[in-house]
């Protein structure tokens, strides 16, 4: 990345486990809720940079519902890129309308200039002072993405398009804000985010 601006994150955003409603795929079948933390909204941005506790289960403000999903040690934190933001606006237009989508597909940081086929699993992440991130894995969107999206072929346009984001574990908690630098210091670079995710895709 010499001569680039370093990677910057531009928005965390957080939100409280609430019901979303999951519709069947057959019309006799009635839909249901189910409790979801993939409702997310901007809680620090560069207009109001608030700083963000984060510590070993995530941002101390945000919620999940399902751990195997999104949570615990090694998915504290979902990370995603705005670059893929353009994507979802063509593919949904009721999203076209809104100036920033921080938070659309349930992600924690939303960062600039770091993109899955830049990151490798175990790379750290030092974002602003204090917090420190490790590159765990890619996501896996899951039938509550659909739900989120308002479409049942939201999930299948994330997998086949390779806009998966990654989690991360924290390995120095701390507080961190809209507008903070990201420096990516090397693990041990097997494999970058986009083959894993590409990997888990053939499995």
């Amino acid at each position: 990345m010499s001569g680039q601006k370093n990677p910057q994150l531009l928005a965390i955003c957080a939100g409280k486990v609430k019901p979303i409603l999951i519709r069947r795929e057959h019309a006799d079948q009635e839909p249901h809720r189910v409790a979801s933390g993939i409702h997310k909204s901007a809680i620090s941005t560069l207009s109001s940079p608030a700083f963000i506790s984060c510590g070993k289960l995530g941002l101390d403000v945000d919620e999940q519902a399902d751990l195997s999903v999104h949570g615990g040690i090694d998915k504290a934190i979902y990370c995603y890129p705005i670059e893929h933001y353009d994507f979802w606006k063509t593919a949904y237009p009721w999203l076209a309308d809104q100036e920033h989508c921080f938070g659309v597909v349930g992600e924690n940081l939303c960062v600039q200039g770091l993109m899955e086929s830049q990151l490798w699993i175990g790379d750290l992440l030092e974002i602003g002072q204090e917090l420190i991130l490790r590159v765990t894995k890619p996501r896996e969107p899951c039938y509550k993405f659909n739900a989120k999206m308002r479409s049942n072929v939201a999930a299948k346009l994330m997998m086949q398009n390779g806009l998966s984001g990654w989690y991360a574990a924290v390995v120095r908690e701390g507080r961190v804000k809209a507008g903070d630098d990201i420096c990516v210091k090397a693990g041990p670079r097997d494999i970058t985010v986009a083959q894993e995710y590409q990997r888990l895709l053939k499995d």
